[in-house]
């Protein structure tokens, strides 16, 4: 059986730098802890702002904070504390790549939010079965 989808380097990259916004949200997701993947039932989850997370590549390893802003067009996140000196004595945010992020607190503040784990949780692979 073929397998759908596009294969070829150059053609996913495209699609993933064209594309809309409702679908590019979802590439910034991120994996959920070992302890909220249990609470939850979910492996991971879209980042957003107030979310708390720990880097888990790179050298600003093991670095927990809580994410300050989510750039959607370039696909980065900017998280509080992570953050380099310049020439001139300025302070810069350095942006991260969500995927080598771990989250470890969710900000659930928010009823989408809450909806969103709901149908994907636990209690919907429950009532499926």
């Amino acid at each position: 059986m073929k397998k759908s989808g596009v294969r070829t380097p150059r053609k996913s990259r495209k699609l993933r730098y064209t594309a809309p916004n409702h679908i590019r949200r979802k590439f910034l997701s991120s994996p959920l802890s070992p302890v909220l993947k249990a609470q939850h039932g979910a492996r991971s989850m879209p980042v957003r702002r107030d979310d708390t997370v720990t880097i888990t590549k790179g050298d600003r390893k093991l670095t927990e904070g809580k994410i300050l802003r989510v750039d959607s067009r370039r696909g980065k996140i900017y998280i509080e504390g992570v953050a380099r000196s310049r020439m001139d004595g300025s302070t810069v945010q350095i942006p991260i790549r969500p995927e080598n992020v771990m989250i470890t607190r969710l900000a659930l503040d928010d009823a989408r939010r809450q909806a969103i784990l709901s149908r994907r949780g636990y209690e919907a692979k429950r009532e499926v079965e």
